[in-house]
């Protein structure tokens, strides 16, 4: 869980810094519907944002599956791929319940660390770093409950490509961090998140 938990959080380390330029890194529409709703992002530049990164995790997705095929015993349907699930057969077994508010309250987290580490005045040089331990801290505590989506497109990506139980969860993966994202955008704009 540990090295999971460090490989999503340095690779959004990576992104920050490699592509913060060019798009913010978005990698996530929950986080661009967050800046939508904190007033920092046009609802037309979000509806961009979350095709190509819902088609960008289905290519992650699909090369993914590319080299769990490679292995002897691979088992992509089963768990290769990481998709998310909740209920019987899935990790812990948690409830819908327990992952739908798991994956709202920890996408709010996110999200809000993301406007505040990127807000005017913020140390923006600490902004990847910030957000990269943040998601690295989330997946530490929460990988047993739902494998940790926070990002509708990361769930979407495997799910389309495993079919499933996958898909049939879909839903919770979608539906609590794009209300999670927008919460925390509401508050940061509301004033009530950030110390400006």
């Amino acid at each position: 869980m540990l090295g999971i938990s460090l490989a999503f959080g340095l690779a959004i380390v990576a992104a920050a810094y490699g592509l913060g330029a060019i798009s913010g890194a978005h990698l996530n529409p929950a986080v661009s519907l967050g800046m939508v709703a904190a007033g920092r992002m046009p609802v037309s530049e979000f509806l961009g944002y979350a095709m190509a990164q819902t088609v960008g995790l289905i290519l992650g997705a699909a090369v993914l599956l590319l080299i769990d095929s490679g292995k002897a015993d691979s088992s992509f349907a089963t768990n290769g791929l990481g998709q998310n699930g909740v209920g019987p057969g899935y990790l812990d077994e948690y409830t819908v319940t327990a992952a739908l508010v798991f994956e709202f309250v920890m996408t709010f987290l996110f999200v809000t660390v993301i406007l505040g580490a990127t807000a005017k005045g913020a140390a923006g040089a600490m902004a990847g770093l910030a957000i990269g331990l943040t998601l690295a801290a989330i997946h530490l505590a929460g990988i047993n409950v739902t494998g940790v989506s926070i990002n509708p497109a990361r769930s979407i990506g495997p799910a389309v490509l495993v079919g499933g139980k996958a898909l049939a969860d879909l839903r919770v993966f979608i539906v609590a961090p794009l209300a999670g994202g927008v919460v925390a955008g509401v508050l940061h704009a509301a004033g009530l998140t950030r110390a400006d």
